[in-house]
């Protein structure tokens, strides 16, 4: 039995040919990392351009107007449902138009979320733009029972090359925001 440990032991020692070979494998391997991680040359944007991304979330008004109920279909309701007012639970989907230098470079629609469509409409896209002088014309409606826009905000921007710029909706600060 003692010798058996000591054969096993004898097998496990590692000669130096084994550590010359672990030691080319990893020179290997942080050659082929070294490598990779400077070539091929990843370029976000364009030297010239710029990028304008749009995205948010936002949850559109109800989509018929809230009915108030008699006493009578009060009367015909379990006790746990009777509430005098009831309201559609469906949501309007979220329209957002976006023009840069007069033309329309975005028109989405974004529908709500949810089993029965009374969740947030999201949306995300991305815009790549000349930099430069750019104008920029935002327009959002989150009522689909009104014609127009709900919320409008214009701006005139310099765009510096591979800048960023993102439109949002905050209605805590007073609606879209461009930063």
């Amino acid at each position: 039995m003692r010798w058996k440990v000591c054969a096993m032991l004898e097998a496990r020692r590692t000669t130096p040919l084994a550590w010359l070979g672990q030691l080319v494998l990893y020179a290997a391997f942080m050659l082929v990392i070294g490598v990779f991680s400077r070539w091929p040359v990843y370029q976000h944007l364009a030297p010239d351009q710029a990028l304008v991304k749009v995205s948010f979330i936002h949850t559109g008004k109800p989509l018929g107007e809230c009915k108030t109920q008699s006493e009578a279909e009060l009367a015909k309701l379990p006790p746990n449902m009777r509430a005098p007012t009831r309201c559609p639970r469906e949501r309007s989907p979220v329209r957002i138009e976006v023009d840069i230098g007069g033309v329309t470079a975005l028109s989405r629609s974004a529908p709500p979320t949810g089993l029965s469509r009374d969740g947030a409409s999201a949306l995300y896209e991305r815009l790549v733009v000349p930099a430069g002088a750019q104008r920029i014309a935002v327009r959002l409606n989150d009522d689909a029972r009104s014609t127009g826009f709900s919320y409008q905000r214009e701006a005139h921007l310099t765009l510096a090359p591979a800048q960023v710029l993102v439109i949002d909706f905050d209605p805590e600060r007073g609606g879209i925001t461009i930063q």
